[in-house]
């Protein structure tokens, strides 16, 4: 298996290392481990310099990690106080070692690479967190906003700490599970970040909101017919996530055995090819299920506490950008994420366009740009 092999090989370096230091107190969240070169697959094009940290963070359960991130600087000399700072949450591209964007790179490589691009040339540095488990030790717990909330500010953390080009000023933006991400980090990047750090900011497109909502009613024979390959691939790796937050759940006990095939086919596999493969399948979603999910005590809590994005308690202002052809997220329920949120009085501001999933991406530039420029103004 590539992952169990990455793994241990992983652990095997590490405790290497560790058997030779002294037994000290645990290291803090944000602490860089090694910097290592870029493949050529996850290097920006553009980018003056760029490099894979490796840091210290936490994953599903508050549990320790070792987690990456790739590191972007723009060309030219550094502004005075350094470059200021853009943490990218990136969209799923799977939740194998595999998949890992600093080692593999964008699963939409021109659509990223032009828009990262984008923001290299406004004299932006990037900072691409992993999440924890993409590309190092463990399972990466999909979705699981509050570990990658985590990731994303202690890879900011991580990065500022070791490159003195680098302002302690950032934003975070992301598209899609990196919407979701950015959101929660919005959420807390002030409380995770603590005085080290100078939070200003988020924008989120194509943000997954109340997926816990959709997930209720999965069962048996529902849904009873096929749908979008990405939305199937997606609940695949969210069953992979519980797993990993909630092995208690005994998820495989709700599955049959073509469903107990395809969740464990989607610890592995990426986004593309996965997808294509549950396409080509005609993989309908209620077959997968040998008794409903309902099942499980409190699983709207347990549903919410996973997936729920926050409704309240942020302190910077938050850019929601939206394409109203958006079929991979439940467009009607992020413009509800966005009402809701605009009801509770948050600093939120919602921008749609006439595009899909992935367009929104580019689309939302026009608009993403002044209120960015603004935050650090």
């Amino acid at each position: 298996m590539r992952r169990t092999a990455f793994a241990a090989a992983f652990a095997l370096a590490c405790t290497a290392g560790l058997l030779n230091m002294p037994v000290a107190a645990a290291v803090p969240a944000g602490t860089i481990e090694s910097v290592v070169p870029l493949t050529q697959a996850a290097t920006l094009p553009g980018a003056a310099q760029a490099s894979r940290i490796l840091y210290r963070s936490t994953t599903a359960n508050d549990a320790p990690t070792t987690a990456s991130a790739a590191v972007y600087f723009p060309p030219g000399e550094p502004p005075a106080g350094g470059w200021p700072v853009i943490a990218w949450a990136h969209g799923t591209v799977g939740i194998g070692d595999d998949c890992a964007y600093s080692a593999a790179g964008p699963g939409a490589v021109e659509r990223d690479w032009t828009y990262l691009g984008t923001w290299l040339q406004q004299g932006y540095a990037i900072v691409a967190a992993d999440y924890a488990g993409l590309g190092t030790p463990g399972e990466h717990p999909y979705l699981n906003g509050i570990v990658e909330a985590h990731n994303v500010v202690d890879a900011v953390t991580a990065a500022t700490a070791q490159y003195s080009s680098l302002a302690k000023k950032w934003v975070v933006i992301g598209q899609s599970q990196g919407g979701a991400a950015a959101v929660y980090t919005a959420r807390y990047a002030t409380e995770f970040g603590g005085p080290w750090l100078d939070y200003r900011g988020a924008v989120g497109t194509g943000v997954p909101a109340y997926i816990e909502e959709v997930l209720l009613p999965i069962g048996p024979h529902v849904p009873p017919v096929k749908l979008n390959p990405n939305v199937t691939t997606y609940v695949l790796y969210i069953l992979n996530g519980l797993r990993t937050t909630y092995p208690e759940l005994n998820i495989d006990s709700f599955l049959t055995d073509a469903g107990h095939s395809w969740v464990t086919q989607a610890r592995e596999a990426c986004l593309g090819p996965l997808s294509d493969a549950v396409g080509a399948a005609g993989v309908v979603l209620g077959d997968l299920f040998s008794r409903p999910l309902a099942q499980i005590p409190d699983l709207r809590g347990v549903l919410t506490r996973y997936l729920g994005l926050p409704e309240s308690g942020y302190d910077k202002p938050v850019l929601l950008a939206q394409g109203l052809r958006d079929t991979d997220v439940i467009t009607p329920q992020t413009l509800r994420f966005a009402a809701v949120l605009q009801a509770n009085g948050q600093p939120v501001t919602l921008r749609t366009y006439p595009t899909d999933h992935s367009g929104t991406v580019t689309a939302s530039l026009p608009d993403s740009l002044p209120f960015v420029r603004s935050l650090f103004g």
